[in-house]
């Protein structure tokens, strides 16, 4: 029976829907673009596609195969380099360098030597200091802020407040071969030598264990040349400067 409500329509009872498609959108993503073939390569292939690289560090010269010799000074473990040469070489390295960012500090006896020098690198920022011999205060290095400190004290260097440790590479300066320098040449991780007496190899072939056949050249090196060498390997270097480096430092010398 028809109460007073009714109205005459029957009602339609919506069900739940049990699964309701939603449109998945992705951000930053449009139209999609052609389909093509994936590259693919197989594993025999792969070394194909490389990518040479080369040491980190500064680039000291030229080896005898012409190619590039690079010397990493700023290391994350203590570092120490003993050169027996000039002072041209020594500079050479200092301005390299501070060209690949490295703080450079000077401890001499010679400032006058260095002062120049000092206020041509760096384009007028303060990136090579020069310290008096026993002066050197804590550099504090870092891998964002590197140190190499090169020592130009005589043929018998103090004992340097300085030392090497990590990010912080120090470059000892020895004119030539004295009856001290064996100690330096045993302690150091790497040695150059430019051109030496025959008198002064008798003693680097004790120290360091250097062929005869590469001993033999050491007393007739260009001025421009040097041997790098550690316990087992040996390497000679011609360091050619720059028109800049030339004209700050002049032409290669081995005597000052």
């Amino acid at each position: 029976m028809a109460s007073p409500t009714d109205t005459g329509l029957i009602p339609i009872i919506r069900q739940p829907e049990t699964q309701q498609q939603r449109r998945i959108f992705s951000p930053g993503f449009g139209l999609r673009g052609p389909r093509r073939n994936r590259h693919v390569v197989s594993a025999d292939e792969l070394a194909a596609i490389s990518m040479p690289l080369g040491d980190d560090g500064v680039i000291i010269g030229t080896d005898p195969e012409s190619q590039p010799a690079v010397l990493g000074l700023s290391r994350p473990t203590p570092f120490d380099v003993v050169l027996v040469g000039g002072l041209w070489l020594a500079q050479v390295l200092a301005l390299r360098a501070a060209a690949t960012g490295a703080r450079v500090g000077v401890e001499t006896g010679r400032p006058q030597a260095w002062q120049q020098l000092a206020q041509a690198a760096g384009g007028g920022q303060q990136c090579v200091t020069v310290y008096p011999v026993g002066r050197v205060p804590a550099q504090g290095p870092s891998v964002s802020s590197p140190v190499v400190l090169f020592r130009d004290c005589g043929i018998r260097p103090p004992r340097g407040r300085v030392t090497s440790v990590p990010w912080q590479a120090v470059v000892t300066v020895l004119p030539f071969v004295s009856e001290h320098a064996p100690r330096w040449l045993s302690q150091a991780h790497l040695v150059g030598i430019q051109r030496i007496s025959p008198y002064e190899t008798e003693a680097v072939r004790d120290t360091l264990g250097i062929p005869e056949d590469q001993l033999q050249h050491l007393p007739t090196l260009h001025d421009g040349v040097a041997l790098w060498c550690t316990r087992k390997h040996q390497k000679f270097v011609m360091t050619d400067p720059t028109d800049a480096e030339t004209g700050l430092l002049g032409v290669a010398r081995r005597m000052d």
